[in-house]
């Protein structure tokens, strides 16, 4: 079982900056690809980010790449999503995921078991 706890969301202008966390618990974290997907009002979940067990490869959106930059760190059961350059069609409830079967990033969410709560984005004009 994979328990996993976002945190960092908020309110920001365009242009700026924001770093979400997902802390995760369970024994599997190291061997788990983990992803971020988002959820704006009224459309369907999208893929924002993943990255390998490893750390080592990372996928990313075509609308978010060179903005955002998806870590991890396995010492601290930690995934982290960096984003730069905020833009408003970012304003979404952002949820971090963990697939305990494939260990490659993937941006599929059926590639993936477990998921947070989310936690709200919001960018100001």
């Amino acid at each position: 079982q994979v328990q996993l706890v976002e945190s960092g969301g908020g309110l920001v202008q365009a242009g700026g900056s924001l770093s979400l966390s997902c802390a995760a618990s369970g024994r599997t974290f190291s061997s788990s690809a983990m992803g971020w997907f988002r959820q704006a009002h009224r459309t369907e979940r999208e893929f924002v980010a993943a990255v390998s067990s490893t750390g080592r490869s990372a996928n990313y959106a075509d609308s978010v790449k060179g903005r955002f930059t998806i870590s991890r760190d396995n010492a601290k059961n930690t995934v982290y999503l960096q984003m730069n350059s905020l833009k408003p069609e970012d304003t979404a409830v952002y949820y971090c995921a963990a697939s305990t079967y494939y260990g490659d990033p993937r941006a599929y969410p059926r590639s993936y078991n477990y998921w947070g709560q989310g936690t709200q984005v919001t960018v100001s004009s």
